[in-house]
């Protein structure tokens, strides 16, 4: 199983980004049971959970990014998306997509967002 991110760029502040992430090589039983989630990094910070989408469907997101990201999914796709708005200088990171079955943590490469003031 293999998380392929892309989405991420340099934006000013005020823009858009939409994060998309496939999970190539999971069955798609095991992909709709799952947990997905998106998280980042910023420089010198720890990892943190911006937003999850639970295998019964709830979403939950950071106090810093609601009303601003969207997390949804294409099971079909057996992808997870995060739409981006209103981006902030403090939302630039490295954004890692994660699926979680079980026991198991699958995780994406990351992809960077950059927003300028």
């Amino acid at each position: 199983v293999q998380l392929q991110a892309s989405g991420g760029g340099s934006v000013r502040a005020g823009g858009s980004l939409k994060l998309s992430c496939a999970a190539r090589g999971m069955i798609l039983s095991t992909f709709t049971a799952s947990r997905r989630a998106w998280y980042r990094q910023a420089p010198g910070k720890q990892r943190e959970l911006v937003a999850e989408l639970t295998s019964g469907g709830m979403s939950n997101y950071q106090d810093s990014v609601k009303g601003r990201f969207t997390i949804s999914k294409d099971n079909s796709k057996k992808t997870v998306y995060l739409q981006m708005l209103s981006l902030e200088p403090e939302d630039t990171a490295v954004y890692y997509c994660n699926v979680n079955v079980g026991s198991r943590d699958y995780w994406g490469q990351g992809t960077e967002v950059t927003v300028s003031s």
